[in-house]
C-alpha cells in the first residue's frame, strides 16, 4: 500500500494522472502472462525493457482508428451521425477522442486533419472557421493531456491546415503534436516553407518522408505517438526495447555479441512480444467487443508488433573501447559500420520470426527506433542517434541518419535545435529536409533555441512546464514529468545549436 500512499501524496499530480497512476499499480498486480526465466533474468539486468506498458495488456499499445470511415457513417454506439457541417464535425471527433484507448489512456492519433476537415472548412468564412479550429484545438489540449496524442497534416496544401498551422503558432500549446506527411513532389515549397516556420516556434510540424512510409505501408498510413509509423484502421500491439549498451555487456567480444549474445536477447524480446499479442487477441476483450472492433475503426489484422532499440551509439562505443564520445559512433567509420552490422542482425532476425496475428505484415513485427525515457540517463541515446555533446554538424549528423532510418519502418528520427538566425531564413533550411529525405531520412524535426515548446526525444513539452514542476507544482501535460526526468539526467534540452555558419 506504501505505493499507492505515495501516489496520492504527490502533489506535483493531478487528479487524472494520480488516478491513472493508481490503475497502473492495480493493473501491475496481475501475473496472468508468464515468461521464462531467461527473460525475467535479461530484464533485471537491464537488457529488456517493457516501456511500463503493464502487465495484463487488455487493449493495444497504440490505435489508429478510421476516422474517415467515422465521417462516412457515424458510430452506433456512441450514437453519432455523419456530420453535415464544421461544427458537427469538430463535434463528432472530440466525442469519439474520448472513447479511443492507448498505453497513455490517451488517443496518440487524432487523424489527418486537413483531409478531415477541409470539405467543412471551405463552406466556412475563413474567421469563423479559424475560431472553431482554435476552440478545437484549445480542447485538445485541455482535455487530451498527453504529448503524445498526436495528428497529421499534408503532404497537399489546404486551407484547413493554413489555419492549424496560424493557431499553432498563435497558441503556442504542446499538444497535439504534429506531423507534416511531405513528398518534394506534392507538398509546394511555399506550404514547405509555412510549416518550417511553424517548426521554428513550436516544435511542430515534423517532417516525414511519406514517400517511404507509403511504399513501407500503403497509402493507408499514420504517424502517431511520438513519430510512430502505422497502419490505419491498426497500430501497434506492443513495444518493448532491447536497451543495447546493456546488452553489449554481457558479451566477450564483438563476434560473442554479434554471433551470440544479441540473438539471444532478440529471441526473448519476441517471446515477450508474442506472448502479449496472443493476450490482447485471445484473452482480452478488447477485439472481442469494444466498439472501435465490432464497428470496424479498427481491424485486427491492421496491427503489428514495434521491436524497439535503444542505445545503439553505446552499445557500439562499448564494444570498440571507445570512451570519448566525440570519437566514437556516427563520428568515424569502424563505429558506424558497427552500428549498421547489429542493426543488420537485428533486422533479419526479427524478420525471419513468424509473429502471431500480425496478417497485414506476413505476420512479421517491424523495428523501431525507441526515443528513451525520462529514467534513462546518458547510457542510452534514444534509438541510432548520436550521443548528445558529441554531436557534430546538421549535415554530418543527416548523413549518418540516412543509413539508419530505412530500418524502422514503425518510426525513428532526429532533432535539430536551430540558432535564431534561421527565424528569419526559413527557407535555408528547406533544401536540407529535400535533400535529406531524399537519401533515406524517415523523419526530422527542429525548434530554435529560444523556444517555449520543445521536442524532448519525440513528444512535446513546455520549458515553462518543467518549470512548474521544479518548483513542486503541477502541470496539466502529462509528458511533462518525463520531459523533466530527460533533461535532468539526460541533458535532453542541450543538443548542439545548429548555427548558420555550420
Amino acid at each position: 500500500m506504501s505505493e499507492a500512499l505515495n501516489i496520492v501524496k504527490d502533489t506535483t499530480l493531478t487528479y487524472d494522472q494520480t488516478l491513472l497512476a493508481l490503475a497502473k499499480l492495480g493493473e501491475n498486480t496481475d501475473d496472468s502472462i508468464v515468461y521464462s526465466d531467461a527473460y525475467y533474468a535479461a530484464k533485471k539486468a537491464g537488457a529488456l525493457c517493457d516501456l511500463n506498458e503493464g502487465r495484463l495488456p487488455y487493449r493495444p499499445r497504440y490505435i489508429c482508428p478510421d476516422y474517415d470511415l467515422l465521417f462516412e457513417k457515424g458510430c452506433d454506439f456512441l450514437g453519432l451521425t455523419p456530420p453535415k457541417d464544421l461544427l458537427e464535425a469538430i463535434n463528432t471527433l472530440e466525442i469519439f477522442y474520448n472513447h479511443v484507448p492507448s498505453v497513455t489512456c490517451y488517443p496518440v492519433y487524432l487523424g489527418d486533419l486537413d483531409h478531415l476537415l477541409e470539405p467543412f472548412v471551405i463552406k466556412e468564412d475563413r474567421e469563423y472557421a479559424k475560431k472553431i479550429l482554435r476552440l478545437f484545438l484549445l480542447h485538445i489540449d485541455k482535455v487530451l493531456t498527453d504529448s503524445f496524442v498526436h495528428a497529421d497534416i499534408g503532404p497537399k496544401d489546404s486551407l484547413t491546415a493554413r489555419i492549424l498551422l496560424e493557431l499553432t503558432e498563435e497558441m503556442q500549446l504542446a499538444i497535439p503534436n504534429i506531423t507534416l506527411k511531405y513528398d518534394p513532389e506534392l507538398t509546394s515549397d511555399d506550404f514547405a516553407l509555412a510549416c518550417i516556420r511553424c517548426m521554428l516556434k513550436t516544435a511542430k510540424p515534423s517532417f516525414a518522408n511519406h514517400r517511404m512510409f507509403m511504399k513501407e505501408w500503403g497509402e493507408d498510413y499514420a504517424i502517431a505517438s511520438c513519430y510512430n509509423g502505422l497502419k490505419k484502421a491498426g497500430g501497434g500491439f506492443t513495444l518493448p526495447r532491447l536497451k543495447l549498451y546493456e546488452c553489449s555487456l554481457a558479451a566477450e567480444s564483438i563476434d560473442d555479441f554479434l554471433k551470440n549474445k544479441l540473438p539471444e536477447f532478440i529471441d526473448l524480446q519476441l517471446e515477450y512480444m508474442d506472448k502479449r499479442v496472443r493476450f490482447c487477441v485471445e484473452e482480452s476483450n478488447f477485439f472481442k467487443s469494444n466498439f472501435l472492433a465490432t464497428e470496424g475503426f479498427v481491424k485486427q489484422e491492421n496491427f503489428t508488433g514495434m521491436f524497439g532499440i535503444v542505445g545503439l551509439a553505446e552499445c557500439v562505443n562499448h564494444l570498440l573501447h571507445i570512451e570519448d564520445k566525440k570519437k566514437g559512433f556516427g563520428l568515424n567509420p569502424e563505429a558506424t559500420e558497427l552500428g549498421l552490422k547489429i542493426m543488420d542482425v537485428i533486422d533479419k532476425r526479427v524478420a525471419e520470426h513468424v509473429a502471431p496475428y500480425c496478417d497485414a505484415f506476413d505476420h512479421r513485427y517491424r523495428l523501431h527506433a525507441q526515443v528513451g525515457i525520462d529514467s534513462d540517463g546518458m547510457e542510452d541515446s534514444p534509438g541510432t542517434r548520436i550521443p548528445i555533446f558529441a554531436e557534430p554538424t546538421i549535415l554530418e549528423q543527416l548523413e549518418v541518419n540516412e543509413k539508419f532510418h530505412p530500418y524502422f519502418p514503425t518510426g525513428t528520427g532526429d532533432i535539430f535545435k536551430f540558432e535564431e538566425t534561421y527565424e528569419k531564413t526559413p527557407e535555408a533550411i528547406l533544401p536540407i529536409i529535400k535533400g535529406s529525405l531524399s537519401r533515406g531520412l524517415r523523419y526530422f524535426s527542429g525548434y530554435l533555441e529560444n523556444c517555449d515548446v520543445v521536442r524532448v526525444t519525440g513528444y512535446l513539452v513546455k520549458k515553462s512546464e518543467i518549470e512548474k514542476l521544479n518548483q513542486k507544482k503541477q502541470s496539466l501535460n502529462n509528458v511533462t514529468v518525463f520531459g523533466k526526468g530527460a533533461q535532468d539526467g539526460a541533458h535532453a534540452l542541450d543538443r548542439r545549436v545548429v548555427r548558420y555558419d555550420d
